[in-house]
């Protein structure tokens, strides 16, 4: 496997940020750096690898709070998300203090994504998809290679995201999961924004909210 991954869970909400990487060249990325710099940075020295760019779900602050002062520090560029969250984006300050999380400042993504792209992590690629209804704007990033996606809050084990903050709709995230991540094989694991890993093939089967009764 070319492509390997450590989870740490971050802020209080404990949201799986993912440090992702290609063996091949050493070089990194964060997935939902949503708080906790420090720890983030003592991970990817601990690991010994190059940290190349940040990629983003999703703008609610627990993915993207540490984002910014990052993407600033280090130099990072930033890849995600699709432009539909713009809107959280722009209000990352007011989340953090609706939240009394650490002060968040908006950032503007070096690239934004949408349906269909791929990024890449040293010589890997990473599929993008679009995936709305916990947000707009939300994508995951999925590793044919590895079998692994990083899917933040759209599915979880047992569970799907939350559809009633602003912006949210329970029918586009459903129409997306079925979309989007039915079709992967059954085999695939995912990480989700919080909670354990599953599979593909496990939620399709057993997932009180979208499971395919079909078998």
């Amino acid at each position: 496997m070319a492509l390997r991954f450590r989870i740490h869970p971050v802020t209080p909400f404990e949201q799986n940020c993912s440090l992702i990487w290609c063996d091949a060249t050493n070089e990194a990325a964060l997935v939902d750096a949503g708080g906790d710099a420090d720890k983030l940075l003592a991970l990817v020295a601990s690991e010994g690898v190059t940290l190349t760019k940040l990629l983003v779900t999703h703008a609610h602050i627990d993915h993207a709070g540490a984002v910014a002062d990052l993407a600033e520090q280090l130099h990072l560029p930033i890849e995600g998300p699709h432009p539909g969250d713009q809107f959280w984006i722009d209000r990352l300050d007011d989340q953090s203090r609706m939240f009394q999380f650490p002060t968040a400042r908006p950032f503007t993504p070096t690239r934004w994504l949408d349906q269909g792209n791929e990024v890449t992590v040293g010589a890997e690629t990473l599929l993008v998809r679009h995936c709305p209804g916990h947000t707009p704007g939300h994508v995951v990033f999925i590793s044919e290679s590895a079998g692994v996606s990083f899917v933040g809050d759209v599915l979880f084990a047992g569970s799907i995201g939350r559809t009633d903050f602003p912006m949210g709709n329970h029918q586009d995230l459903l129409d997306a999961i079925k979309r989007e991540l039915w079709i992967l094989p059954d085999d695939m694991r995912f990480v989700p924004g919080h909670g354990p890993m599953s599979t593909i093939g496990h939620e399709r089967r057993t997932n009180p909210f979208v499971a395919d009764r079909r078998g």
